[in-house]
């Protein structure tokens, strides 16, 4: 790849013999005559025209020189990302015992005729904790009194209601589980009296929550075959991580809530409440963490020699940035000792077992030795002792935007596991990005020389940004408004390209939002306040009329347009250029005519109509000529409409 020109010293020739006579004027002011007939003028402009060759050369400086310039400020490329996504597995059936899933499992997509497939690696172990229903409880809205035990009028035939008599949003009924099953997915078989009319079965208004100990988390339902509790049927909800057994309603139990929410504008709410005639409860499967890497283990790297500064490659590059520190091993008398990465050794003493690794080119280095003006040498960091063999018991490597995959594509099992019939990514897949490029360094190098790992500006905001966070599409700072101190950063996820792009891919990981808070502020200038959100999203929706030309099928015109419009509007790749829509852009109809006119088998663009949507809603508003966004906005393809005709 090569380099844009530098501009390591942009003086020209005049500008070499300006300075050249403004020095002769400050230097010998008796020299009065400066024409070009001077014999001193031709001499500086002789010399003024081989510098001027010289500082061609320099900025013609080649691409690994500049990138040995940018290793000695401390810059290096940023390592591809890994995407990562919840995984989940299903069981063929319930199981009396705990099912577990080790970590390093790999799922993968199916293989087809052109691409190999994507594999994942299951990042954290899960156990599938089988449950029963062991309790049942009621709550009332607003009454402030504990929850009623109503187990023994379930067993007894006596068929109790879920909810208060009327029903009133708040009123609650609870499911007490044998065991908490955090992290997985629970099966109740629920046989219940149609009396809850009155609502929408398929979309009743109800919340699915779990108790953590402390407070009610949302749980995701899956599926619920039940109308609401108005016919026997089965409602599947993924528990999250935090579920803990707890005492309520004077049991113990790993409780969960089904709870009745005001509904909305145009969805009815219980009139009756529904009568439970039976419940069971079962442990189908569950939800963990997985990673689009390839995990190695217990590689021996090489054995030392016993000196300062040794360097080790790795067999497989380039290493994804994980969580945590790369841990390398070194073998001593009493068994293998441990050495923690670091960013680098110039905090490092003699006695400190530190490494530095190039995760871009795979090398493991050990600390140098440095020689004092007095002749001594002062070691940063520890020296393996010689003929000490060294490993690495885990690294990831792979990554890359290959990984966003959409949902639902992750189904094959690789590694079997015992009593697990499925698999399936209910999510897509995130935060897959390829290694930093060349260029990119190039022009990232200046920037952090300048900001000093310190946020001053907001160009440095978003240089710090990516350091924490090289996994994240795209980044912008904005002020919150005239004259304030607080800056708000924008942050967009990295997702998949190859499908039409899902709202709830953009939602930023709360994970990677906390780790570009804590980087901030540990540099932002005092009294600045830092916001790291992500942008807001306008919906934009344009309903096209175009004309096929002769010989085109209607199809393929109207599948083209539609596609043109999403990979314009697309917030990461849209846009004039296909770098990502520009923050706070205004949308405007008459750009919709140029994009959709160039496309081949479009003879003529007849009408458009642009409308701004909400994304999360759905809602649409009037067909305007022109959508203006604020300075934080993006645009979001949502529901284009293109109606084809023939000529």
């Amino acid at each position: 790849m090569s380099l844009p020109t530098p501009n390591l010293d942009d003086r020209r020739f005049q500008d070499l013999v300006d300075e050249a006579k403004r020095r002769v004027q400050q230097k010998c002011p008796e020299w009065t005559d400066h024409n070009v007939s001077d014999p001193g003028v031709t001499l500086i402009e002789a010399f003024a025209h081989m510098v001027d060759e010289l500082i061609y050369r320099v900025n013609r400086v080649p691409d690994l020189h500049y990138l040995r310039f940018l290793d000695l400020i401390g810059v290096r490329l940023f390592p591809p990302t890994a995407a990562r996504c919840e995984v989940t597995f299903w069981l063929s059936a319930p199981r009396e015992t705990p099912v577990v899933v080790p970590r390093g499992a790999q799922v993968a997509t199916e293989r087809s005729e052109v691409e190999e497939p994507v594999v994942f690696s299951v990042h954290r172990e899960l156990t599938v904790v089988p449950c029963s229903l062991a309790h049942l409880a009621t709550s009332v809205a607003d009454q402030g009194s504990p929850p009623l035990d109503r187990t023994d009028d379930l067993l007894s035939g006596k068929e109790p209601g879920c909810f208060d008599t009327p029903p009133a949003a708040g009123d609650a009924v609870l499911f007490g589980l044998s065991e908490a099953v955090p992290g997985c997915a629970v099966l109740l078989r629920i046989d219940c009296r149609a009396e809850g009319r009155g609502v929408d079965p398929r979309d009743p208004p109800w919340v699915w929550e779990a108790w953590n100990g402390t407070d009610w988390t949302a749980c995701e339902l899956d599926r619920d075959t039940t109308g609401g509790f108005n016919k026997p049927g089965d409602v599947v909800v993924h528990v999250p991580r935090t579920h803990t057994t707890s005492i309520l309603a004077r049991q113990r139990a790993g409780w969960l809530r089904c709870r009745a929410v005001p509904p909305r504008s145009d969805q009815p709410f219980y009139q009756e409440s529904p009568k439970l005639v039976s419940v069971t409860a079962a442990t189908i499967g569950g939800t963990t963490d997985a990673t689009h890497a390839d995990i190695v283990r217990n590689e021996t790297i090489g054995v030392s020699e016993g000196v300062p500064g040794q360097r080790f490659p790795l067999s497989r590059v380039p290493v994804v940035v994980d969580e945590g520190a790369l841990v390398v091993e070194v073998a001593a008398t009493g068994g293998w000792e441990e050495w923690t990465e670091v960013s680098s050794f110039a905090e490092s003493g003699p006695a400190d077992r530190h490494v530095v690794l190039d995760r871009v080119g795979g090398e493991v280095a050990f600390g140098p030795a440095i020689r004092l003006p007095d002749g001594g040498i002062l070691n940063h960091g520890a020296v393996p002792a010689k003929a000490a063999a060294i490993r690495v018991p885990e690294y990831r490597t792979g990554g890359g935007p290959r990984g966003n995959v959409a949902r639902g594509l992750l189904l094959v099992q690789r590694d079997p596991i015992p009593f697990v019939s499925g698999v399936v990514n209910r999510k897509p897949a995130t935060g897959g990005v390829a290694g930093e490029s060349v260029r990119d360094a190039a022009v990232r190098g200046p920037l952090s020389l300048r900001s000093r790992d310190r946020a001053v500006t907001a160009e440095d905001y978003e240089s710090l940004t990516r350091e924490a966070a090289p996994e994240v599409a795209r980044v912008r700072c904005v002020p919150v408004g005239p004259g304030s101190e607080a800056v708000r950063v924008l942050v967009v996820p990295a997702v998949a390209e190859h499908d039409v792009l899902e709202f709830a891919s953009l939602r930023l990981d709360p994970a990677v939002r906390t780790r570009i808070e804590k980087h901030l502020d540990e540099r932002r200038c005092v009294g600045a306040r830092v916001s790291v959100e992500p942008p807001f999203y306008q919906g934009v929706t344009v309903v096209a009329q175009v004309r096929a030309g002769t010989g085109t099928p209607v199809d393929l015109v109207r599948a083209r347009a539609s596609r043109a419009l999403y990979d314009y509007f697309n917030p990461i790749g849209g846009g004039p250029d296909s770098t990502g829509w520009p923050f706070g852009r205004p949308v405007q109809s008459g750009e919709v005519f140029a994009v959709l006119q160039r496309l081949p088998g479009v003879e003529l663009v007849e009408d458009i109509r642009l409308f701004g949507a909400n994304p999360v809603t759905g809602e649409r508003g009037g067909a305007v000529p022109r959508l203006d966004l604020p300075v934080n906005g993006l645009v979001f393809p949502f529901g284009h409409q293109v109606r084809v005709t023939r000529s």
